[in-house]
């Protein structure tokens, strides 16, 4: 069983890649049109930093960032603190993934609010046959166990009509939802949904515009524990645009995962995906754009 699951999510990965350039309907920014390829670089060098780790990646980052200043002061406004998380979070070996333990009561941070001002964010995960995986049950039961220990919290789920066979056009948040009600115990008047995003940015996107709504000040990302790191810096990109751009903000002060194998060439991908999203988020055009995605025969 452990098995198909980990060849399922490696066609889940590819399906996520090839899904990172596509029409993207939450973009809140736009770069320099004289920028376009200086972010592509900075975005280029940020995965190398991860996949090859060398004493050079912070001077690169650096010298990336000063370029994309000399063109436009406001991108590099928006450039620096993503990069710099990106470092926080995929470069830091000490940045902490907080881990679910089933049938044990959440151990969260104490920096989370028992308030309805602060969110769990629960990402989806692709639906197989129309139906929740074994994974996407397993982020719902962390976020209901990180609910109950803070039940005056907001629960946001977000999630499309993922999935190659599903004829009834289930969406990852809609039944998400109806796990949490109906398996977990939680109050559905506490869950909000988002039935549209097909990738990590849409995610984010489409949760944004939910937290603004309901005047969300802080968030806790719940997903698998290997798409955490991805998560962290895309909801963080869009904290930073929607400042930005509305004045309005939701800053993430933890996270919690389900604690799963990752899937095959996972820990490889996941960074360059993250990256190919953020170009999406940035408004980098899709012709410069994809000179991020893996090249054949490279490995990357």
């Amino acid at each position: 069983m452990k098995k198909r699951l980990r060849i399922l999510g490696g066609v889940i990965l590819i399906a996520a890649a090839a899904l990172c350039l596509s029409a993207f309907s939450g973009r809140e920014y736009r770069v320099s049109d004289g920028n376009a390829k200086n972010v592509v670089r900075l975005l280029e060098t940020l995965v190398n930093a991860r996949e090859r780790p060398s004493a050079a990646a912070g001077r690169n980052i650096a010298a990336d960032l000063e370029r994309i200043r000399e063109v436009s002061q406001k991108d590099h406004e928006i450039l620096a603190p993503i990069a710099a998380y990106w470092e926080e979070v995929y470069l830091d070996p000490d940045f902490e993934i907080r881990l679910y333990r089933e049938g044990e009561e959440a151990q969260l941070a104490e920096e989370i609010p028992n308030s309805r001002t602060h969110a769990f964010v629960v990402l989806g995960y692709a639906l197989t046959d129309g139906e929740m995986a074994p994974e996407l049950m397993g982020r719902c039961d962390a976020a209901a166990a990180a609910a109950k220990a803070r039940p005056e919290t907001v629960v946001i789920c977000s999630g499309g009509a993922t999935g190659e066979n599903n004829p009834d056009g289930h969406t990852e948040a809609g039944l998400m939802k109806d796990y949490l009600t109906g398996v977990c115990g939680i109050d559905p008047a506490r869950i909000f949904i988002d039935e549209s995003a097909m990738n990590t940015a849409e995610n984010a996107a489409n949760s944004f515009r939910i937290m603004r709504r309901l005047g969300v000040r802080t968030m806790t990302i719940v997903t698998s524990s290997y798409h955490q790191r991805r998560g962290q810096v895309l909801y963080r990109a869009l904290s930073i645009l929607y400042r930005e751009r509305y004045g309005y903000s939701a800053r993430i002060v933890s996270n919690y995962s389900y604690d799963i194998e990752p899937p095959p060439q996972a820990a490889q991908k996941d960074a360059r995906i993250c990256a190919m999203q953020l170009a999406q988020i940035l408004g980098v055009p899709e012709e410069d754009a994809a000179a991020l995605r893996p090249r054949k025969g490279t490995g990357k």
